[in-house]
């Protein structure tokens, strides 16, 4: 699905990825962990194709294609799906016909008409039922005046309807109270399957007790330093990083 080699990246004069390699495959649920500055959003970033960063060395690949001269767009159309930290607020446009427009201009990427109406209708309708999202919600303008809990639950409904294949999750627990975790926790769960893969940039164990992660990696200076299964998230929580960071000489 996502193979990453080597991959350094820039922002400014200032390196911020030092040389990272991944690999995640079809139906894996990889989580990202590390301290505040140690990389994690930059990588979320850097996948989808922000502008701000400048990849100075490596390759990302999905799908064995090199995607690291397409647009953020572009990467969308491919099935790249980053939920933002903060999500924009978009005045005047509702919940239901945002995701129409995101649709159907990933469609006419792919050279498909517009999906009908009702097809449209009946996929709002089982998308929201499954993440128990209520039908007043989506005639809402976009995120504005959403609590931090909406915000992110619309960002899941929004995977829900694009289904990407590969999502990644930048800091979703961020801000949640216990039970907006567990709503959008259930929803990428009941996402997953054996063709899509997630990527969860976290700082805390928490969320993965909600997500079970196959695999943890532990990011520090711009480095993967350490990789594991959810044991090792449990680990971090009980240590903090001192530990790492003495055991790689950080």
């Amino acid at each position: 699905m996502l193979k990453i080699n080597n991959l350094h990246a820039s922002i400014g004069d200032k390196a911020i990825l030092k040389g990272i390699n991944l690999e995640v495959k079809p139906g894996e649920v990889h989580a990202i962990m590390g301290p505040n500055g140690s990389g994690k959003s930059t990588l979320a970033s850097v996948i989808a194709g922000k502008e701000d960063y400048e990849v100075t060395e490596g390759s990302i690949l999905l799908e064995e294609e090199d995607i690291e001269e397409l647009a953020a767009e572009e990467r969308a159309h491919k099935g790249v799906f980053l939920s933002f930290q903060y999500p924009v607020e978009i005045p005047g446009v509702s919940v239901t016909n945002f995701m129409k427009t995101a649709i159907n201009s990933s469609r006419k990427a792919k050279g498909l008409e517009d999906m009908p109406a009702k097809d449209m209708l009946k996929m709002i309708r089982e998308k929201s039922e499954l993440l128990e999202i209520d039908r007043k919600f989506l005639s809402r303008s976009l995120n504005e005046g959403f609590s931090g809990g909406e915000k992110k639950r619309n960002e899941i409904f929004q995977m829900a309807m694009l289904e990407p294949k590969l999502a990644i999750l930048d800091e979703t627990d961020s801000g949640l109270d216990i039970d907006a975790l567990r709503i959008v926790s259930n929803g990428v769960n009941k996402l997953k399957s054996k063709d899509n893969a997630v990527i969860v940039i976290t700082h805390y164990q928490r969320l993965l007790d909600y997500i079970v992660p196959d695999f943890v990696h532990v990011l520090l200076n711009g480095k993967i330093v350490k990789s594991g299964t959810k044991e090792l998230a449990h680990e971090l929580e009980a240590k903090g990083y001192d530990w790492i960071k003495e055991e790689v000489g950080a």
